[in-house]
């Protein structure tokens, strides 16, 4: 009887973490292709295949709701862009990959952030973590150099969303050449510094 019970907690256990992953995936991928003031937890439970009252359950309210997706998409967004420390080639084939599958999100969150309060914390939070990340896969190279932190700047600009919207998207650039372009600026960077 006990085993038949755990079986059933655990395969409980399981569906609701499948639900609640299902609710932030939902609000994750609206939020890259809606303005956040138009996201409803009518939307959001429609895109999850939910009623509103398991979105509330789980979460407890809209600004729960986002506050969790926020750190939920930050965790993913983490796990794309893993890249060895110091090699270079695959930092910037990993950062391309990143922005080709959610370059036009993090753009349409980067135009809210003036007049949504949420919107300028996501993007004050994702600026925050794409310094770190170049301060983690580049570290050997930042260690080496005379001014670690005007480095880092530099390197944050070279691989930042508008540079490859600059090369992918305004100059219309292929994904290799716009790999490329950001490759030989980071590599002149590190050779400069």
């Amino acid at each position: 009887m006990k085993t038949t019970r755990a079986y059933t907690m655990t395969g409980r256990a399981r569906a609701a973490e499948q639900t609640r992953s299902r609710i932030l995936d939902a609000t994750a991928d609206l939020a890259g292709e809606r303005l956040v003031a138009d996201i409803s937890l009518e939307l959001v439970a429609q895109r999850a295949e939910v009623s509103v009252q398991t979105v509330l359950r789980h979460f407890g309210s809209r600004a729960g709701l986002f506050e969790e997706a926020q750190r939920y998409a930050e965790s993913r967004i983490v796990d794309e862009r893993r890249a060895p420390a110091g090699d270079v080639g695959s930092a910037v084939r990993a950062i391309v990959a990143h922005y080709e599958l959610r370059g036009s999100a993090v753009l349409l969150m980067l135009a809210q952030e003036g007049t949504e309060a949420l919107m300028a914390s996501v993007t004050a939070s994702g600026k925050k973590l794409h310094r770190a990340w170049v301060e983690t896969t580049f570290a050997p190279h930042l260690a080496d150099a005379e001014d670690p932190d005007e480095l880092t700047d530099l390197l944050v600009v070279a691989t930042d969303v508008y540079t490859w919207k600059l090369l992918r998207r305004d100059r219309g650039l292929s994904r290799a050449r716009t790999e490329q372009r950001i490759d030989r600026l980071v590599r002149a960077l590190l050779d400069t510094h």
